[in-house]
């Protein structure tokens, strides 16, 4: 049984094809460069990671898909689109009208085009994914999987802002919370790894990487997460800024004379890490302060001090503790940021032991200290493959 996973940008296609129910990974790859002269195809396969690449032009998302096809069967990882048993779609937002993944339909296709004004630079893409699939893949059942889905379970009191009721009420003004199903598949292997049923268990997890936010998870369910009505709001990352006073924005429109496009563009692609230092790239941002810039120190301090006040206040929300969790690419390669986040917090029962910070290698990783009563976990996160296991759960149960 083979599932498809997509996940449409406005200029790529990224896709895996797994086999289920055991999760293997077949094959996984990319389209890049769609609407321009060159495009680039890449395409892993098997266990091996045998690696192959064809040029050719892609005016656009139908050819890509298209593309796609030809290119699975071309190396015979299916026999024709009928051999699927379903395609999962990552769709970045849901609003409020979506709890869960669901199969795809008019009615479905319609609430995700009404969300864009939410997600403007992610949901056109994901949308149009779909209904290239669609056409394609006639008679495939195809499900939409929502990084909004997981956090629908925050209270009111935690999702909503202290603005006008009625901008809620008519604009949707409240906190979504994105990385979704990065968050529910590590809380899933923590659970096993702690030999503990998910609903027992009280999570912190960390989604680190060029995006980043943090989840506070209980009993299984998310209460609370960093990102909100954008993923602009929260933790430090690569080029967005994370939590600001709102007013700085009328500032900078009255002080500096800038737009709101303006504004809007640094806050998201031109501030965090880039902003401080000049670099998002966190290996490049530790070989400068090894250096002696001042300006990559002080972004590795701000990047951990953020992170450790949002594990404090989670802490608080959650009440007890079982397990920290790092993950995403920083989160699980990074051993000097883990170790900088983890300082100085004996007094949430949070310490690592130093030797197993540094030898962390994939899958799921101890690496809190004997005295600590909290577990602190690495976790290679896989979210196509949790996207692969929401759509075998609901298609071929």
């Amino acid at each position: 049984m083979k599932v498809l996973v997509l996940n449409a940008g406005s200029s790529s296609i990224k896709y895996r094809l797994f086999e289920m129910p055991q999760l293997q990974s077949l094959a996984g790859g990319q389209i890049e460069g769609i609407g321009e002269l060159s495009s680039r195809h890449t395409l892993e396969v098997g266990a091996d990671q045998q690696h192959r690449e064809q040029n050719d032009a892609v005016a656009d998302h139908a050819a890509g898909i298209a593309n796609l096809l030809l290119t699975l069967q071309h190396h015979q990882l299916i026999e024709s689109p009928q051999e699927l048993a379903a395609i999962g779609h990552r769709v970045v937002h849901g609003g409020e009208y979506f709890h869960q993944p669901v199969l795809i339909d008019a009615d479905v296709v319609a609430k995700i085009r009404a969300t864009i004004p939410l997600a403007p630079l992610h949901n056109p893409a994901n949308l149009e994914g779909i209904e290239r699939c669609l056409q394609h893949f006639a008679g495939v059942p195809q499900v939409a999987v929502f990084d909004t889905a997981f956090h629908q379970t925050l209270p009111d009191y935690a999702y909503r802002y202290a603005v006008p009721s009625k901008w809620y009420r008519e604009l949707g003004v409240r906190r979504y919370g994105f990385h979704g199903t990065s968050h529910l598949y590590v809380a899933r292997k923590a659970a096993e790894f702690l030999h503990k049923p998910l609903a027992q268990l009280n999570l912190i997890s960390l989604h680190l990487g060029n995006g980043a936010s943090a989840c506070a998870i209980q009993n299984g369910k998310s209460v609370d997460t960093s990102m909100g009505l954008t993923p602009l709001e929260g933790l430090i990352m690569g080029g967005r800024s994370g939590d600001i006073d709102p007013a700085l924005v009328f500032y900078l429109q009255r002080e500096a004379g800038l737009t709101q496009a303006e504004i809007e563009n640094t806050l998201n692609k031109q501030s965090g890490l880039r902003g401080l230092c000049g670099e998002n790239d966190m290996r490049r941002i530790h070989a400068m302060a090894g250096q002696g810039d001042s300006d990559a120190k002080l972004a590795l301090q701000m990047f951990s001090y953020r992170i450790r006040k949002y594990i404090g206040a989670y802490s608080a929300v959650l009440g007890h503790v079982d397990a920290l969790i790092f993950t995403g690419g920083i989160g699980e390669n990074d051993a000097a940021v883990r170790a900088s986040v983890c300082s100085n917090l004996k007094a949430l029962g949070v310490g690592i032991d130093k030797q197993e910070n540094q030898q962390v290698q994939g899958g799921c990783h101890d690496i809190s200290d004997g005295g600590a009563c909290v577990a602190v976990l690495v976790i290679k996160t896989d979210e196509e493959g949790e996207i692969a296991h929401q759509t075998a759960a609901l298609c071929c149960a």
